[in-house]
This record gives structure tokens, C-alpha cells and sequence, in this order.
């Protein structure tokens, strides 16, 4: 997927979820392997409860490689 449609992906329904991804996509993507790359944009097609339940921490992704890729966009947002 190019960077253009990761960016509008990242654009969701929950201010939360497009404030941790949107960072995450202009200061990391690009320096993303082609198989994390895919994992992300795996995550982003997630729903967006389902997505919400994972980054605050109220559910455990069921995914290995979805649920590193949340804790590296989680690591990327934190200050």
C-alpha cells in the first residue's frame, strides 16, 4: 500500500486512534521493513473499538505480530 493510502487509513472515527496513528505513520513508516509495513497496515484494518480495546490496554491482541505493532505505535506516542 503507498503512503497516501496508509494516511488515509490512519484517518479514523475515533480522535484516540488518529492521534496515535497519524505520528506514528509520518515519523516511522517509511523506515518500516516491507513485512512490518504489511502488519501495519494489517492493524489499520482493524474496527475501530477492536483497535481502541488494544492500545488502552483493556484487551490483549489475540495477533503476535499485531499486537508488537501495537506496542510500537504505543512506544512511538508515548513523551
Amino acid at each position: 500500500m503507498n503512503i497516501a493510502r496508509v494516511r488515509w487509513a490512519c484517518r479514523r472515527g475515533m480522535l484516540e486512534l488518529d492521534v496515535l496513528f497519524q505520528p506514528f505513520v509520518e515519523s516511522q513508516y517509511e523506515q518500516l521493513s516491507t513485512e512490518d509495513k504489511n502488519i501495519f497496515v494489517r492493524l489499520l484494518e482493524g474496527e475501530d473499538p477492536e483497535l481502541f480495546a488494544w492500545f488502552m490496554g483493556h484487551e490483549q491482541c489475540p495477533d503476535p505480530e499485531l499486537a508488537d505493532m501495537v506496542k510500537r505505535v504505543r512506544g512511538r506516542a508515548a513523551p
